[in-house]
């Protein structure tokens, strides 16, 4: 019998001159820049094979896991163990995968990855779903030259994986963190009807620091969380080891998947379509993680609040769906801090602390969603102005289409229909607007996720919650000079943006245009 609590199964031993500038046709920079992403990610593989030759021979932070079931040890007729993936769509650079691959090597027995795929998930179109199950597909080939299985399976994980795991012997269950309530429903599902002598183990492989490492309790804001993370980073921002090639092999193989069959059978809005700009995969998420590094890094500090300026990662899509790891992006940044201070501080900032931020409140605010989940400052202000009268009101559908009196407004939804993601500094000022143009909060709430669930790839996320509730509902924010509809939640507007930014060309980009604005009888 082999104990897989993490203080015990984890004591392991830590194991020329410069050449002419000639000019290039664009067939040779295609060939270059291939050549450029080969050698960055074989530095990446290095670095990871440097580390440690495997799992096995790294010292693994036992703070990462948390057991979740009552039982600890892998039974005796154990035949395998699952990697239950669901946030963390990658194979390296993945906390959890290495923890169900290291409990794999310890008890010799092939190691299996299953995917649970529902059929629907809240608001998602097709477009989400597009970029998961492609990004799903590279790794099911990744895991085939691993010796590991792949299995993608019908249901959620409370439904699909309890008699898949009796049916094939399966001796233990790492899972990935999530705190979103649906995805802790599947696990609270799963919990219940797994065979009680079989562990069921959660890794937190999204976050630098883990959720609950970093903090016991809802945080108020950045400035209370900040210090409690950047005091952590030493210990867990690190390196990784590999996944290596599994030695032990599966008695079974896994169902043949359709993938295109996969996409097409979901419950799913087929009008709002995969992007061009954003395709799936860790190897794209590099590709556009390198551009970022060398050519906008640098002015990021000075650029990133600049809807005009091209200078923000645009990692948000990969990120979302675990297929590129944070903590392997701040590992490529901070190497570059001595060259460009400001911008590494400013980016870590954002893809850290702000990012672990959100997970903090989703997973400490059982409303995360609501007006009920804000602050009491925020409740009352929003409620003593529930019935001042607003300028303008418009339906959901007229803000899906963009139908405004305002053209910048109209521009960044265009920008979230057609692109699938909106910068950042004028997603504040979208939502704020959605707020003085609806009936209530409540209205203002809702539209204004529905609509970042429904276009936007990276929608259902922690982030976007938080987002729509800072600006709507001020949460991680203060009370600001009080004024009509907003109480004391922060105001934005118009000529603040046309001060911060070239409105005109923003809106010339994206095309959006003043619509007459009837008012409703």
């Amino acid at each position: 019998m082999k104990k897989v609590y993490p203080g015990t199964l984890l004591k392991v031993t830590k194991m020329a001159s410069a050449a002419k500038k000639i000019k290039l046709s664009s067939s040779s920079l295609v060939t270059k820049n291939n050549v450029n992403h080969a050698e960055f990610m074989n530095e990446m593989q290095k670095k990871r094979e440097d580390t440690a030759d495997s799992i096995l021979k790294f010292d693994f932070n036992k703070k990462r896991v948390r057991i979740i079931s009552q039982e600890q040890v892998v039974p005796d007729y154990c035949e395998g163990i699952v990697y239950w993936m669901s946030r963390d769509s990658r194979v390296q650079d993945n906390w959890a995968f290495l923890f169900a691959q290291k409990l794999a090597l310890k008890n010799e027995v092939p190691l299996h990855v299953c995917f649970c795929l529902i059929a629907k998930y809240l608001d998602a179109s097709v477009r989400q779903f597009h970029f998961l199950i492609k990004g799903l597909e590279k790794v099911a080939a990744e895991c085939a030259k691993l010796n590991i299985s792949f299995h993608l399976l019908e249901g959620s994980g409370a439904d699909a994986l309890p008699q898949w795991i009796i049916d094939h012997k399966i001796g233990a269950v790492v899972c990935d963190f999530n705190p979103l309530r649906t995805p802790m429903s599947w696990l609270d599902g799963a919990k219940k009807k797994f065979k009680k002598d079989v562990p069921l183990i959660q890794v937190d492989a999204h976050n630098v620091v883990p959720c609950w490492i970093a903090s016991d309790k809802q945080e108020y804001s950045a400035r209370t969380i900040r210090n409690k993370i950047n005091s952590k980073l030493d210990e867990y921002l690190t390196e990784f080891p590999p996944v290596i090639k599994h030695p032990y092999t599966s008695k079974f193989k896994p169902e043949p998947i359709d993938w295109d069959e996969a996409i097409e059978s979901r419950e799913a809005d087929k009008t709002v379509g995969p992007v061009e700009w954003a395709k799936p995969g860790y190897d794209e998420a590099m590709k556009i993680l390198k551009i970022f590094i060398e050519k906008k890094l640098k002015i990021f500090a000075s650029k990133r609040n600049d809807p005009t300026q091209d200078v923000l990662s645009n990692l948000s899509p990969w990120y979302h769906f675990g297929q590129i790891s944070v903590q392997r992006v701040a590992l490529c940044v901070q190497n570059y801090k001595k060259q460009y201070t400001e911008s590494v501080n400013a980016y870590l900032e954002e893809a850290i602390v702000r990012r672990e931020l959100a997970d903090n409140f989703c997973f400490y605010c059982e409303n995360y969603d609501s007006l009920k989940g804000a602050s009491n400052w925020a409740q009352k202000t929003l409620e003593d102005h529930r019935k001042d009268k607003r300028t303008h009101i418009y339906t959901l559908e007229q803000l899906c289409k963009a139908e405004t009196h305002d053209e910048l407004w109209n521009s960044a939804q265009l920008q979230l229909v057609k692109e699938g993601k909106m910068h950042g500094f004028l997603r504040m000022y979208w939502c704020k607007k959605i707020l003085e143009w609806t009936p209530s909060p409540e209205d203002a709430l809702k539209y204004s996720i529905y609509m970042n669930d429904h276009y936007s790839i990276d929608g259902r996320d922690p982030n976007g919650y938080v987002g729509c509730m800072w600006s709507i509902c001020g949460i991680h924010d203060q009370g600001w000079a009080e004024r009509a509809v907003f109480g004391k939640v922060r105001y934005m507007n118009y000529e603040g943006c046309k001060r911060k930014f070239d409105v005109n060309a923003f809106v010339a980009r994206y095309g959006g245009k003043k619509h007459k604005y009837v008012a409703k009888k």
